[in-house]
């Protein structure tokens, strides 16, 4: 998850008195009054402090300080964070989903990330399946998606397009590209809103890429019409933040005026995996949890 802090102030300890911290002096003696002049009485000699009590008194006072300065770095931290930084809290009132604790699968052991230096292919290692952005809560699941064993045949991936013809065509550009999984998800959450996400892996990732650039990203709208998305235009409307490093993104909505349903779509070319994602819902689909899925999903995948 922009990255502010400022330093808390520091709240002030009350300074000591000097004549406490200066060591007593043996007094003088008295001298006997003359008939002359009749001396006062002395005045009585203060108790000694005990100096360790006092020593300890001020290492509890400065303690004190530090803490309250702490408590209101912490308070102040908390409320200047974005929200995205602080797992947990509600993000109901900006229309954000409650997504679960994101976790990558483990690597097998030495291997290594998609991106790190040394793996030239920009493999995912990982198991692709993991790697499929889990649903929020209160979502219920697309049972079909769930395909055999968590892998989804390269057919049913297809019928998420409306033409023929791009079924056949993009079809046979996954085959000459030697695609070799697709791991998929689905769910509806209580608005209505139905979520589709699929992870198609190849060899390398400059398969990947070159597919994502020379087929899959249009400048002004998506080569290839998802079912039921109609006129479909670049999003021109997406937050310049919600940037993911290493990940290459093109995004599309549906246009007005639309059917029943608005369609919003996202093609993300991470490594050697193609990610689609779309939402669809009655009336309108909203932006904020298009914007937040895609950007957990390339989160995932980075």
């Amino acid at each position: 998850m922009t990255d502010q802090q400022q330093e808390a102030p520091v709240r002030e300890v009350t300074p000591v008195p000097e004549q406490a911290l200066v060591p007593e002096q043996a007094p003088v003696p008295e001298q006997a009054p003359t008939q002359e002049q009749e001396q006062p009485p002395a005045p009585a000699a203060p108790p000694k402090k005990n100096r360790r009590t006092l020593w300890t008194a001020l290492r509890w006072t400065a303690a004190v300080a530090v803490f309250a300065a702490v408590g209101v770095s912490t308070a102040y931290g908390i409320t200047r964070a974005d929200r995205t930084d602080l797992p947990g809290l509600a993000t109901a009132s900006d229309g954000r989903w409650d997504y679960p604790e994101l976790t990558r699968p483990p690597l097998p052991s030495g291997s290594l990330g998609p991106f790190d230096e040394g793996n030239g292919a920009g493999a995912h290692y990982a198991d692709l399946r993991g790697l499929v952005l889990p649903a929020p809560k209160g979502a219920t699941a697309d049972k079909a998606l769930r395909g055999t064993d968590g892998w989804l045949a390269t057919k049913d991936f297809l019928a998420a397009y409306a033409g023929k013809d791009d079924r056949e065509t993009l079809g046979g550009l996954l085959a000459d590209r030697a695609l070799r999984h697709v791991a998929a998800r689905g769910w509806t959450t209580p608005d209505g809103t139905h979520t589709r996400v699929y992870l198609l892996q190849f060899n390398t990732a400059a398969v990947a890429e070159d597919l994502f650039l020379d087929e899959l990203s249009g400048a002004v709208s998506p080569p290839y019409a998802l079912r039921g998305a109609g006129d479909s235009v670049f999003d021109d409307d997406w937050p310049d933040k919600a940037v993911i490093r290493d990940v290459h993104r093109s995004t599309y909505v549906e246009a007005k005026p639309y059917g029943a349903e608005q369609v919003r779509q996202a093609y993300l070319s991470a490594g050697d995996v193609i990610a689609l994602i779309t939402q669809s819902r009655e009336g309108s689909a909203k932006a904020v949890p298009f914007q937040q899925t895609v950007v957990l999903q390339g989160q995932l995948l980075s």
